[in-house]
Formats: structure tokens, C-alpha cells, sequence
């Protein structure tokens, strides 16, 4: 590495960045208006998405990914009440496949992304009690997350 270029490393004044490889993304929402922010965000990368349960329960037995987004809400009646018993039908059932199946998506990267604090707390702990790793961001701040952890 040449002199200027060092000097120009430690001032702060280098760019630093480079090029990533595409990579493969899961999304389990809902929200049509998220599916397109999903894609815009993860532009040139490969981009599925669930709306359902089942339908994530089929992507990830099927496909590898190396980043996995996971809502929690994806009914209507689950965006103003927790108060129910159809967990069948939440990001919170997914966690428990991913449970049962500690063969699937070890190598992910795995990000609740709910607004929904009081069921992402749930959902990850039952992902990281099966030796996974996983965080909680709330929708709102997932644009730096993303940016941060797979810059183009």
C-alpha cells in the first residue's frame, strides 16, 4: 500500500467500500407497501417473499437464505391486539418451525422486524433457544440496519 494511500486511510478520507456479492433474502409480511420496500432496499439481490405462514413454512424448507425477515402481525385483527389464540397465523408460528427444524437456515441472518415489541420478544427468544442467531428491529429503524450490515 502506497504512502498517500495510507495517510489518506488513518485521515478518514479513503473510500473503504467494496462491492458485495449478491445475496439471497427471505421476507414473511404481509404488507404489499413492505414488499416493494423489501425489494427497492435489496435492489440487485435475490428477493422472496411470504404473505403467509405456510408459504414461508415452503421458502425456507426449500431455499437457502442468507438473510430472513420475519413480521410478527399479518392479520389485521393482530395490529391491535395480542389478546388471541391463532399464533398459528403470526411470524410467531415460523419461529417455531424454525425450532422444530435446527437443519434449516443455520447460517442466516435473522431479523424480526415487527413493530410489535410485545411479539418479537417471544419470537426470538424461541429462535435463539434453538441455537440460532437473531435480533429484534423495529420497522422503523430497519433501513440502517440493512444498510449496515450488507452496504452496496
Amino acid at each position: 500500500m502506497g504512502m498517500i494511500r495510507s495517510l489518506m486511510i488513518r485521515l478518514g478520507l479513503a473510500d473503504l467500500s467494496a462491492e458485495r456479492d449478491s445475496i439471497s433474502v427471505m421476507v414473511l409480511d404481509d404488507d404489499t407497501r413492505r414488499h416493494r420496500w423489501f425489494r427497492k432496499r435489496f435492489a440487485g439481490d435475490f428477493v422472496d417473499i411470504a404473505e403467509t405462514v405456510d408459504e414461508a413454512k415452503t421458502l425456507l424448507s426449500e431455499e437457502a437464505y442468507d438473510a430472513i425477515f420475519l413480521d410478527h402481525d399479518l392479520l389485521p385483527h393482530h395490529y391491535v391486539s395480542n389478546d388471541h389464540q391463532d399464533f398459528h397465523n403470526t411470524g410467531y408460528a415460523v419461529a417455531e418451525f424454525l425450532f422444530d427444524n435446527p437443519e434449516l437456515q443455520r447460517a442466516a441472518t435473522i431479523i424480526v422486524h415487527t413493530r410489535n415489541a410485545d411479539a418479537a420478544i417471544p419470537m426470538v427468544q424461541k429462535i435463539r433457544d434453538s441455537g440460532r442467531s437473531v435480533e429484534y428491529c423495529a420497522f422503523p429503524y430497519l433501513d440502517l440496519k440493512i444498510r449496515n450490515y450488507w452496504k452496496r
